[in-house]
């Protein structure tokens, strides 16, 4: 009995196997999988800051959410929209831009800073901005890090 189950599992497999290939040959390209989240991508032809800021997984219920950002005057739904704005005006005199993603190349130190997560979409300065953000190695703590307080105080 268990010699035949066997053997079906392995004649289905291989039916299966060849059966894909054909049937996609003939329907075309299997479509690409859409992303699980696209937030709209807001350009101000005026060159402020308009970012919406979306953060999961903090540990903390009131920093993860979704919070709008907007600068110059500083409002929003954003929790500390002032000292947000503050910070996003000392970038353009730092060397390094927080909104690039880190270099596949960069060697970064193997140290979990834990579940956070964000998505940092807008416009900043006039330049569109669509940013993922996480703390999974020594390079992108040091990234959010660079970003607060945009992105919340996450230990």
């Amino acid at each position: 009995m268990l010699r035949r189950l066997a053997l079906t599992a392995v004649v289905s497999l291989a039916a299966l196997s060849a059966a894909v290939p054909a049937a996609t040959a003939t329907a075309g390209p299997l479509p690409l999988p859409l992303p699980l989240l696209q937030l709209p991508v807001l350009q101000r032809e005026d060159g402020g800051t308009h970012l919406t800021v979306v953060v999961s997984g903090s540990g903390d219920r009131a920093a993860d959410g979704s919070y709008e950002l907007e600068c110059e005057p500083a409002s929003g739904s954003h929790p500390v929209a002032q000292q947000a704005c503050d910070r996003l005006g000392q970038l353009p005199g730092e060397s390094t831009d927080p909104f690039t993603p880190v270099s596949r190349d960069a060697m970064c130190t193997q140290q979990y800073g834990g579940p956070a997560t964000a998505r940092v979409t807008g416009s900043w300065r006039g330049r569109s901005i669509d940013a993922t953000f996480d703390r999974s190695n020594g390079c992108e703590i040091g990234r959010w890090n660079s970003l607060r307080p945009v992105l919340p105080n996450v230990r």
